[in-house]
Order: structure tokens, then C-alpha cells, then sequence
């Protein structure tokens, strides 16, 4: 497309008047004026918003715009959000290529087919928005002086044309140039990359795309273009036009031929193998290495930025983590080049080394929220997040605040029908809306709710522009199911993945996950995994087979050898990992079964007292929170011992379930202990729990450091003699000295801190009395033996009432910014905690804030201290004498001081994620907005795992997300630390998900489950129909992946129901396909309830095997349908058919022409055969 025709077109759209606002403010007038200078510029701005910001230049100048990024699927998250905004016609992804030249591996052609026509785009100039990763541009292409990109554009105006050179091409010398472009003429198709050609007729399966097209030509006129099946051959529908990218990424020319064997002749004259693999070459015969001969057939390769137009707008995300990014794969790539016996030299003629990557000398913008010293930018644009999650009065409450103050305010709903449901509310609590489509010409108006059909991923608010934009998903933005009552989704306990990710699969093995295919079988569509297993094997499974897969987490990170298919390699590894999972499960039920044996106390009901000190705390109770705490109850007032884990993040509440149950047992005469992991949080404990028993003659004590060896000596007579209700401490409880009269219930706060000795201790305290554990984190292990009811699990996943997400800083440690972030804590009254966490030179650390704010009244505090300076410095900090508390990682647990809302880490690339996601949860804790600054010395390389810890702090921003942060924590980790060194070889061979299935299942049979062991006899649906989520409904993978496996692991209809809810509040009513998709997951539930053995359709009719109907609904069924019903075979047969209907006669049954399809109809007949627990 021309620069006009783009720029008329996204006139039209709603991003037009985006821009238009969003560069109307003063803080972006000097990155403006560079560019329209044609200097280079740079721009501070949070990750989620930059989309937003490129898709806005690009539409105020539409023109090349290649960004650049950290990591592959960041590339493809950047190309989705920018195509929410300017259309998915404007936008399109250089991927990495996961196969390496020296492999004789054949490379996908859908891989290859999105560089070339990238690298085309980019030489051809067209008003475009690419998008690739640093690591993607390590490898060289053909030299930009050559027209190895230029596509064949076939239209019924102009023939065959070559986009380079505008020159038209002959029907006798199509053949030639789709073989020069790598093309492999076959006598029929055989996927990407092949053609055919019979007569005037040429069949062309171009990279890249999803169908092959055919060419119909009247001489060198083309007289029909269509779209074909490739199964079947038949056409599909005339188009207008078809660009035929090249198959490969070089040419193969006489003279690189000449250059190739010149430069191999010792290789030619005694390899035949080299012998024969450059005649294919020559002959346009592909085969999997033969991009390791590349570089001979040229003088010297280049970089893909070289294609780079005239007129190029070049974006860089964080230039230094583009540059980490790069090398960690560079240093990947050496490695596997060495094993494959390259050399250095060899090696750097097929990839660019990180510190030799050019960007080119076209104009730069510069984008970056990691901030470096010395790379001051030319303006920062401050982005806040929309407030809006949780209850519906918090967006009604933010959209109001908004126009009141002069905001351009639009909220982002897709869906039609989710549109008309916010318009009736929005009506019901008088907020002024108007509807603003994204293809209307309706302006904006700040008097009013735009709202607006653009599928944005993100909110923000920009404050400067006067511009907040509230996107559906931001409601839902924390994460967690409404329904309290309902087990934790299996997804958020099992790793995510996409192409490109190594997976297992259950029955065949470790495979890397090459992506998802659409395949067709009698006519029907439906969507498989594509797993690539060692030596060039490929298994496809069906999307409803999903949670056979699983993502591949080792031991230690590293990657993991591919299984050999039909090789007895995975079989040994299974057994071995199970034989090693039941071991471990019997040492787990071992312990469940002691403690199911000893009948312990049953607590009595909630007394007056307990209703009244439950009536003092101060705030509202989550639905999450109450649901713990019914939990929690109801367990103490069984006889069975309790060991109830409570996950819930920082600040959510889980102290508060913890007092309710210390406060029960001690109203019935038990006493308490609470074992804590630090001393300050044992402190911090004793203060939470005295304040509040104290009215109620409950006597509260603490054994830490800040008491006097008689104070202790004190508190544990008095635990001794039953005077001491509760006592709070540090794993010095586990004593022997510590001795209660009359112990009933102990809390553990973050049991995963303790040590392996303690851990024992704790197993053992199990078996007798109420264990209550409350984390932040959870590890997966946990959860798992959650689920498998060796341990019994409350989630609190709802946020307190106004609470504000942590506004995230992470960069390099800039004393400006340390000054900056002191200074406002200080002008709103506030208090900030430093954290530095070595001992030896915290003085240097103090040296550095008292030169940063020298009016701030500044404290220390480390563990070398004595009890008591710690003890006067934390009570100088709470009375608020002091500014700026100066201290190592002991203020990680229990400091809750509702005025210290900054938060700054320096050296934060050396704590781990869980830590330093802990100490953010020291700040935020009230409803005023609090910020959070991980900062890391400049001069220092940051490792591959502190890039990925400090990106996933800024990624998890929102509330709720201790547990997506312990996941990632353990993905960047390994998972070897988790399980023991017993169990490295098994999380090696068989990876961490499918370990922790096989713990699961092994704990049942160890239980005697009369289950257990047995698999669940699956439904057979046999119902022709397309099953799959397209790419123009859901274009990015690792959703549709998402989707599928919460279809495939659904055990309920409620669950469905609900992912079909997110699915259209996201992206739109479901298609047809992806209907069907979602109701035959609901057949397989009700099927699996009834007993049912299989739906089948075939000859007209509709049969389902396996099923008890009853008397009266096959009356009715026969009456209305026509249906048979076979009860002592358990069979019942409906006519389904075009033109059928109700009532009597022959034309009885279902009617096959009403546009539902067989999916629905089976589905409405199962409804009628038996309720489900759930309707």
C-alpha cells in the first residue's frame, strides 16, 4: 500500500483521534521535534503503553517502522497490542528461526515465509510496522544489494510482477522464478514452499501461508486467481491479489555457485556427501542444511536492519536488555556450533556477534522504563494504571473522576454484546456515554464515556494528555475466579507455553513445541499441537488431547534432550520417575495416615466473645477472605487434626484468618503457638496479636532477640503452666526447652523458609495438633499435594477494597532518581525503607542517601545489631522520627507501617524473585499510591536470570500475583532446589508438571483410592464439525494454547461457562468453530457424568452409546424427534437431517440445516437426558 491509500485508511479510525490527543502534550514536544527534524530521540515510557505510542507515530507518519525488542514472544505481545490499534494489515513479525543452518533439519516454512516478506517490506519501504526480537537479527540473511526478498504480486490487472523491479514476467518464466525463490516444483503439493504446474494452470503453496492459491493464465494475462483446499484441490473463492514470498532466505546464482565450490574444493574433491548436496542446490532441490552453505555463495552476508528503506523510523525497547538478550543467545548458539565441530570464523559468517550488531544509521527512537545513567531521555511520559479491578463502584467511581477532570476517557469493549450490558448500566447510574466505533466518524467528547470497539490489551491513564482509556480486561485485571468455593484452575498451577517452548507429553516424551496447525479431515477443520521430536519426528495432537501436554521445567533450566518416537527411551524414564513418585508418596500418606488415625479436638461453635473480637477489625472482609475463614473454622470444629494451608499475597489478609483461629482455640482453654521466620516479623506478630486479645484477657508473648533473657525465661513458665495463651516466635519455639501445658493450634507464616531440620520438627507437630501455614508464594509442590488432599488449601485471591497496585521503577542506581523518589515519600509525610542488603557495606549505603537527601532524618538497622538498637530504631521508625530506614532483608516479613509507601533496592539483582516480590509487599499496603524502585550497579553485566527476575517484576504489576510470581520464579530457577537432590535425575527425564501429575496420582493409590491408578474412561465424540479458534479471532498462540488447556482440564460446566465469558469479553462472540469447540467440552462433562460412552453422527442420524434414558424423557424424545431408544443395550438413536423438524410424521428428527450444527444439537439432546450438578 502507498503512503496516501495508509494514511486515508487509518483517518478513518479510531486511533486518528487517539494520536491527535495523546501528542497534544507538552511533555512529548521535544521527541516530536527530533523526529520531525529527522534527528534521533528517546522516550521514558512503561513497557504496556509503547504500543500505543508506535502505533500513534505510525499513524501520524505512516511509514517503516521496524521496533526492535527483548525476546520472541515479547515480539509477538507487541505486534498484537500495535495491531489492536492500526489493524493486523499494517503490522506483521520478524520471528527468530529456531533451526540452526549446520542441522539437516527442513525449516518451517510458516517461519520463513514471516522473514522474508518482513525483510521485503522493510527493502520495499511499504507503510509498515515490524516487529522482531535482538536475538531474531543475530542471524545473517542474503546481502541487501541483491533482490533475494522481493515477492511475485499476482493480480487480474497486471499478470505476474515483480515487486523489486516492477517488471512484469512471463507465464514460461514463472516456473524459474518461483524456483529462484526457493520454491520445489512437485507433481502435487506437498505444503509451503512447493507448486505444481499443468497447462495454463500453476498451484503455488506459498510461505507463509495458510492455503495454497492457483494461477489460471490466458497467455501471460492471469485469467483467475482463487484460493485452494490443499487436501482436495478444489478452489475456494476468487481474490484479488496474492504475494508469493520467497521460501528461503538466499539466491542461488552461476557465480555463487562458482564462489561455493571454489571456496569447498578440499570439501568437494572428498566429500560426496558435500558433492551431492551442491548439485541440489544448483537444481533448486532443497534439503535440511542447506542454509550452512549461505555464506559461500556470497562475498559476505548481512544483517537483516541493512534492508532497512530510506525513510526507516527504527525503534529500540531498552537498548541494554536487547543487547543481554542477544548475547545470552549468542553464547547459546556458540555452544551448540561448537558441539557441531564449527569454528569461530565459520560461526560468525552465518550470525553477527552481539557487540558487531548494527541497527543501521536510519532514524532512532529510543523507548525505555529501565533507566540508564548517562542515557538521560528527551521526555518521560508518566503512565498510571486504571484502578478499576474488583467491584463494579470502582469503575463507575474512575470514570466519573475522570471527566470530571477534563479527560478524554474512553473504555474498550469488543463485544456487541457486552457493549449493550455496560450501556444499561452506565444508563442505570446516569454516567453520560456515547458509542465511538473504531470504523465511524464520530468524534470524541470529553463530556462523555467513549465508548469504543478497539481490542485494547492495556489500560492507562496519561495525565499529560489528558487521555484515559480502561480496557474490559482491566477488570478482571487480578486474576482470580469468582466463585471462592471452587479448586484452584489447574492452569495456574502448571507452567504456560508456546512455540518454540520444550514440552512433554505424557506417552511420547520431551518434543519442542513447533506451533499450532490447522488440519482438515473429511472436509472438517480442527487444531493440533505440532511437537517435533529427535531425528526430524513430528507428532500432531488434537487440541482436545491438550492435557497430555505439559511445559518442560528441568532441574536447573538448562534444555533438555529431545525423546527418540518408538524407541523404549521414554517408557525407562516414566518408570523409573514413577517408581521414585510412589517412594515419595508413601513418605507423604505415611504422615496423612498417622494423623488421620489420632482423633483430635473438636472445637466448639463461635461464642459471643469470638463474634465480638471478629466485630474490632477495622476493615471489610473479602468474599476470599470469609471463605478461608468458614474454612478454617470448620476444620477446628471437626476431630480430625487440621493442616490447612491459606495462600494469599501480601497485604491480602491471611494474618486476619490466623487471629480468628488463635482466638478459638485459646476460648476453648487450647493454647497457641505462632513460629515465625524472622524476628521481626515475630514482633511484628506479637503486637498484631496483643493489641487485639488484650481486651479479652488472652495473654500474648514473644521469644526473639528484643526480650531479656528474663523475659524469656518469664514466658515460657507461664507457657508451661497455662497462664500464657499464645506465644509467638522465631523457630527458637521448636526448642525443647518450649514446652506448653496444653498446645491445641500452630501457625506457621511462610513454612517454606525453614529449614530441612525444622521442617522435620514441624512434620511431626503435624500428626497431634491444628497446624494452620500461611504463605505469599506458593510453591507448585504445594499446591499440588493441595490437590491431592494430603493437605487441605483456602486461596484468598481478592484484593482489599482500594488498594493501589505498586507503581514499578527497575534501572540502573541513579542518585537523581533515589533523591527524586526520597524527596516526594518525604512532601506527602511519608517514610521509605532502603534496602541494602550486605552488612560490610551498608555505610557506603548511608554515605550515598544522606548525599542524596541530606534534610532526610536517616536509620539503620541489620541483623549484627544488638536486639535492642534494632528494637529502638523500628520503634524511632513507626513514631515516625525517622525518614528513611536504611536496612538489610530483615525488614522483608512483618513491617507494616501504613505511612512507608517508597520502597528502594539497590543491588536487587542479587536478591531472588520471591524476595524481592516480599519486600515490594512492604510498601502499598494502604490506599495511598506507593512506589517500588529496583535498582542495579551500571557497570555491571546483568546475568540472563536477573534480566528475567527484574522483567517479571515489571510485568506482574497488579495485585494478586504472588503465585504467577512463585511460577516464574521457579521457570527462571529450575525446579531441582524444589523436590530434592534424590529427585534431579526424575525432574530431568520426565520435567516438573508431569513429576508432580505422578505424585498426585501416586499419593491416591498410596491413600487406597478405589480410583486410583484408573484412568477416567473418556467420551468418544464423533461429531464432524470444525473444532478450533481462528487467528483473525485470537491471533496470538499462547492464548488459543491458554484456551485450550483450560477447555481440556474443565471439570466442571461453571468452569467452561467461565472461560467462554472471558474469551468474548476479550475478543468477541464466538465463530461457529469455536463454539463447537467449547460444547463439546460440554459434552464431554455431561457425558462423563451419564456414563456415556460415545457420540456418534453418521448416516443422518445422531447415536449415543452408553446411556440410561428414562422412560418418560425417550417418550418424549420419540414423540417429538423420532428418537429409538435400545435400553438393554443402552443406546438411543435421533434422526438429525436437512429439513427435519418436531412433531409427527416421517420428517421427525433434528434439523441439520438450521445453522447450529451437530455439535449443538448433541449437546441440547444430552441437556434433556440428565441434569448435571451444576445447571
Amino acid at each position: 500500500m502507498t503512503f496516501l491509500l495508509v494514511w486515508a485508511i487509518l483517518a478513518t479510525m479510531l486511533i486518528d483521534q487517539l494520536q491527535r490527543i495523546l501528542f497534544s502534550a507538552d511533555t512529548l514536544q521535544p521527541v516530536l521535534g527530533k523526529l520531525e527534524a529527522g534527528d534521533d530521540a528517546s522516550l521514558g515510557v512503561v513497557a504496556s503503553v509503547r504500543p500505543f505510542v508506535v502505533a500513534s507515530l505510525f499513524t501520524r507518519e505512516p511509514r517503516t517502522v521496524f521496533v526492535v525488542v527483548s525476546g520472541n514472544d515479547a515480539a509477538e505481545r507487541f505486534a498484537n497490542d500495535v495491531a489492536a490499534y492500526i489493524g493486523r494489515a499494517h503490522v506483521c513479525v520478524y520471528p527468530e528461526r529456531m533451526d540452526m543452518p549446520w542441522q539437516d533439519v527442513r525449516p518451517d516454512h510458516k517461519v520463513i515465509g514471516a522473514r522474508t516478506r518482513a525483510i521485503g517490506l522493510l527493502a520495499l519501504g511499504r507503510p509498515m510496522v515490524i516487529v522482531a526480537s535482538a536475538r531474531a537479527l543475530l542471524r545473517k540473511v542474503a546481502p541487501a544489494s541483491g533482490n533475494v526478498f522481493s515477492p511475485l504480486v499476482i493480480t487480474r490487472e497486471d499478470g505476474v510482477v515483480d515487486a523489486a523491479t516492477g517488471e512484469p514476467i512471463a507465464y514460461e518464466d514463472v516456473a524459474a522464478q518461483l524456483v529462484s525463490r526457493g520454491y520445489e516444483r512437485l507433481g502435487e503439493l506437498d505444503g509451503p514452499g512447493t507448486f505444481t504446474q499443468q497447462g495454463d494452470t500453476i498451484d503455488v503453496f506459498g510461505s507463509g501461508m495458510t492455503a495454497p492459491v492457483r494461477v489460471e493464465f490466458f497467455g501471460d494475462d492471469v485469467d483467475g486467481l482463487r484460493r485452494v483446499v490443499a487436501s482436495t484441490g478444489q478452489t475456494v473463492g476468487e481474490i484479488d491479489r496474492a504475494e508469493i514470498w520467497p521460501a528461503r532466505e538466499f539466491a542461488v546464482s552461476a557465480g555463487g555457485i562458482k564462489r561455493l565450490k571454489e571456496a569447498l574444493r578440499a570439501e568437494l574433491a572428498s566429500n560426496r556427501e558435500t558433492v551431492d548436496k551442491v548439485a541440489m542446490l544448483e537444481q533448486g532441490v532443497p534439503f535440511g542444511d542447506m542454509d550452512r552453505f549461505a555464506p559461500y555463495l556470497y562475498k559476505e552476508l548481512d544483517q537483516p536492519i541493512q534492508y532497512a528503506s530510506k525513510g526507516t523510523l527504527v525503534v529500540i525497547a531498552e537498548p541494554r536488555s536487547l543487547f543481554d538478550d542477544a548475547a545470552h543467545r549468542f553464547d547459546e548458539i556458540s555452544a551448540m556450533a561448537t558441539e557441531a565441530g564449527l569454528k569461530p570464523d565459520e560461526l560468525e559468517r552465518l550470525f553477527a556477534p552481539p557487540a558487531k550488531m548494527d541497527f543501521g544509521t536510519r532514524q532512532r527512537l529510543t523507548l525505555q522504563s529501565i533507566m540508564r545513567i548517562g542515557g538521560a531521555v528527551d521526555a518521560e511520559l508518566a503512565i498510571q494504571r486504571p484502578n478499576v479491578a474488583g467491584r463494579e463502584e470502582k469503575l463507575y467511581a474512575a470514570i466519573r473522576s475522570q471527566i470530571k477532570a477534563g479527560m478524554t476517557t474512553l473504555f474498550s469493549v469488543p463485544d456487541r454484546r457486552a457493549r449493550e450490558d455496560f450501556e444499561l448500566a452506565f444508563g442505570d447510574c446516569s454516567i453520560p456515554f456515547v458509542e465511538c466505533l473504531d470504523k465511524g466518524d464520530k468524534p470524541l467528547d470529553r463530556r462523555y464515556l467513549n465508548i469504543v470497539d478497539v481490542d485494547v490489551p492495556n489500560g492507562f491513564v496519561i495525565p499529560d494528555a489528558y487521555l484515559a482509556m480502561i480496557s474490559i480486561a482491566d477488570l478482571s485485571r487480578r486474576g482470580g475466579s469468582r466463585n471462592t468455593g471452587r479448586s484452584i484452575d489447574i492452569t495456574e498451577v502448571t507452567f504456560p507455553y508456546q512455540p518454540g517452548d520444550y514440552v512433554v507429553h505424557a506417552s511420547h516424551g520431551i518434543a519442542l513445541f513447533s506451533g499450532m496447525v490447522r488440519q482438515e479431515a473429511a472436509g472438517m477443520e480442527r487444531d493440533y499441537l505440532l511437537l517435533s521430536y529427535a531425528e526430524g519426528d513430528k507428532l500432531y495432537v488434537p487440541v482436545e488431547q491438550i492435557d497430555r501436554v505439559t511445559r518442560y521445567v528441568g532441574p536447573d533450566g538448562s534444555a533438555p534432550r529431545l525423546t527418540r518416537l518408538h524407541t523404549a527411551d521414554w517408557s525407562r524414564a516414566m518408570g523409573k520417575a514413577r517408581k521414585s513418585a510412589k517412594k515419595l508418596a508413601f513418605d507423604l500418606v505415611d504422615l496423612y495416615a498417622r494423623r488421620s488415625s489420632v482423633k483430635g479436638f473438636s472445637y466448639s461453635s463461635d461464642t459471643v466473645w469470638q463474634e465480638e473480637m471478629e466485630q474490632i477489625f477495622p476493615y471489610e472482609e473479602t468474599p476470599d477472605q470469609l471463605k478461608a475463614i468458614a474454612d478454617v473454622k470448620a476444620d477446628m470444629e471437626s476431630d480430625r487434626p487440621m493442616d490447612r494451608l491459606i495462600c494469599g499475597d501480601v497485604g491480602f489478609g491471611k494474618t486476619e484468618v490466623a487471629l480468628r483461629a488463635a482466638f478459638k482455640a485459646v476460648s476453648d482453654g487450647r493454647q497457641v503457638m505462632i513460629l515465625c521466620p524472622t524476628t521481626i516479623l515475630a514482633q511484628q506478630h506479637y503486637t498484631t496479636f496483643n493489641d487485639r486479645f488484650s481486651p479479652f484477657d488472652i495473654r500474648v508473648e514473644v521469644l526473639s532477640r528484643f526480650r531479656t533473657g528474663a523475659q524469656q525465661k518469664k514466658a515460657l513458665e507461664g507457657f508451661a503452666d497455662g497462664t500464657v495463651d499464645v506465644l509467638v516466635g522465631t523457630h527458637r519455639l521448636l526448642s525443647r526447652d518450649v514446652n506448653p501445658k496444653n498446645l491445641g493450634l500452630v501457625i506457621i507464616d511462610e513454612e517454606q523458609r525453614f529449614g530441612v531440620g525444622h521442617k522435620e520438627q514441624l512434620k511431626n507437630l503435624r500428626e497431634s495438633v491444628d497446624v494452620l501455614t500461611l504463605s505469599a508464594t506458593p510453591i507448585p509442590r504445594t499446591l499440588q499435594m493441595s490437590l491431592s488432599g494430603v493437605r487441605d488449601m483456602s486461596l484468598i485471591r481478592t484484593p482489599p477494597p482500594n488498594r493501589r497496585p505498586v507503581v514499578v521503577h527497575v534501572g540502573e542506581w541513579d542518585e537523581d532518581i533515589v533523591s527524586g523518589a526520597i524527596r516526594r515519600e518525604m512532601e506527602r509525610g511519608g517514610q521509605v525503607y532502603y534496602v541494602s542488603n550486605r552488612v560490610r557495606t551498608i555505610d557506603d549505603a548511608l554515605d550515598r542517601v544522606v548525599a542524596a537527601a541530606p534534610e532526610a532524618r536517616v536509620g539503620v538497622a541489620h541483623g549484627k545489631m544488638s536486639p535492642r538498637e534494632v528494637e529502638d530504631v523500628m520503634i524511632e521508625f513507626a513514631t515516625k522520627k525517622i525518614d528513611v530506614l536504611i536496612a538489610t532483608t530483615i525488614v522483608e516479613s512483618g513491617i507494616d507501617n501504613a505511612t512507608a509507601n517508597t520502597l528502594i533496592i539497590e543491588d536487587s539483582q542479587r536478591l531472588g524473585l520471591a524476595q524481592l516480590y516480599q519486600l515490594k509487599g512492604r510498601v502499598g499496603r494502604s490506599a495511598t499510591q506507593a512506589y517500588a524502585y529496583f535498582m542495579f550497579p551500571g557497570e555491571l553485566p546483568l546475568t540472563e536470570e536477573a534480566t528475567a527476575r527484574l522483567t517479571a517484576l515489571s510485568e506482574f504489576q497488579d495485585l494478586g500475583s504472588g503465585m504467577r510470581i512463585a511460577m516464574r520464579d521457579l521457570e527462571i530457577r529450575g525446579a531441582g532446589s524444589l523436590m530434592g537432590a534424590e529427585q534431579h535425575g526424575n525432574l530431568s527425564s520426565v520435567g516438573f508438571d508431569l513429576f508432580t501429575q505422578m505424585l498426585g496420582q501416586a499419593v491416591d493409590e498410596a491413600r487406597g483410592d478405589d480410583d486410583a491408578g484408573v484412568e477416567a474412561a473418556s467420551v468418544g465424540i464423533n461429531l464432524p464439525a470444525d473444532y478450533f479458534l481462528s487467528e483473525e479471532y485470537m491471533p496470538a498462540v499462547d492464548q488459543r494454547v491458554l484456551v485450550y488447556r483450560k477447555l481440556a482440564a474443565a471439570e466442571d460446566l461453571e468452569s467452561i461457562d467461565e472461560v467462554q465469558e472471558e474469551t468474548e469479553a476479550a475478543h468477541g462472540e464466538l465463530p461457529l468453530a469455536g463454539l463447537n469447540l467449547f460444547n463439546r467440552a460440554r459434552i464431554r462433562i455431561r457425558g462423563e457424568r451419564l456414563g456415556l460412552e460415545s457420540v456418534t453422527l453418521s448416516g443422518g442420524r445422531i447415536t449415543f452409546l452408553g446411556v440410561d434414558v428414562p422412560k418418560k424423557v425417550a417418550f418424549e424424545l420419540k414423540t417429538r424427534y423420532g428418537a429409538v431408544n435400545f435400553p438393554k443395550s443402552r443406546k438411543l438413536s435421533v434422526p438429525y437431517k436437512a429439513g427435519a423438524g418436531a412433531g409427527s410424521g416421517l420428517g421427525r428428527g433434528l434439523d441439520a440445516s438450521d445453522g447450529t450444527g451437530p455439535v449443538a444439537a448433541a449437546l441440547m439432546l444430552l441437556q434433556q437426558l440428565g441434569t448435571s450438578d451444576d445447571d
